[in-house]
């Protein structure tokens, strides 16, 4: 099935501040991303790739706990080591290496510091993630959004999953399109893009699985049946 319901930007804006109220209504507030440090967001969105997020908290807390948690320790660490320390997070080679390029990079473009990238403009600043090696574009955009508090719109499986369940977005359509579609209708809102994109996680994990407990989400007025 490739049609989806189409509704213009003003339609679709309501639809989508209805559900994020409703959303947020039903968990409060999440202050996702959980980090310390916006150093500690950037790593956390390279581990979480393809892996559930308590084993990200696991790997990070391994860092912190052997004294690798920091931009030139890890860029100077041998990637057997790292893969050790992060091997909760799955696929820990891959990145390990991911970690490394990565650190390297803050070390040779931004003193070793993300903050520095904060002036860049930020379709620069997403260009510049996405040409390093291992970095696609929900990690950039998580990057950008809630370690350096710019306005892009995370999308996930989740966001893929329940949108196009509900015959909300086109199966077919790519990461760029379904990010357009939140971004065309919402205000460029960090803190409004952050909670929404956590929002849905939620929503995604714990309602909207690939077996769904329809009868019981709490979006189920809003989002109607699903038709996939």
């Amino acid at each position: 099935m490739n049609k989806h319901i189409e509704f213009d930007c003003e339609k679709r804006r309501h639809f989508l501040m209805e559900l994020y109220n409703r959303l947020e209504d039903t968990n409060g507030q999440t202050n996702w991303w959980p980090a310390d440090t916006p150093f500690e967001v950037c790593i956390g969105a390279i581990l979480t790739q393809n892996a559930p997020w308590r084993g990200v908290v696991k790997s990070i807390n391994n860092l912190k706990e052997n004294r690798i948690f920091d931009v030139h320790i890890i860029a100077d660490t041998p990637e057997q080591i790292l893969a050790k320390a992060i091997r909760p997070s799955i696929y820990y080679n891959q990145k390990a290496k991911k970690l490394k390029t990565f650190c390297r990079f803050l070390l040779e473009r931004y003193k070793g510091k993300i903050e520095n990238m904060a002036g860049q403009d930020m379709l620069e600043a997403r260009k510049t993630l996405l040409a390093l090696p291992g970095i696609g574009c929900e990690t950039a955009d998580s990057i950008l959004l809630y370690a350096l508090g710019m306005p892009v719109f995370v999308v996930d499986a989740y966001t893929r999953r329940i949108f196009t369940r509900h015959g909300l977005i086109d199966p077919n359509w790519d990461y760029e399109n379904i990010r357009n579609f939140f971004e065309e209708a919402l205000e460029p809102d960090v803190g409004l893009y952050g909670e929404f994109h956590a929002l849905i996680c939620l929503l995604g994990a714990n309602y909207c699985k690939r077996n769904p407990g329809c009868d019981n989400c709490p979006a189920k007025e809003i989002m109607g049946e699903p038709v996939l």
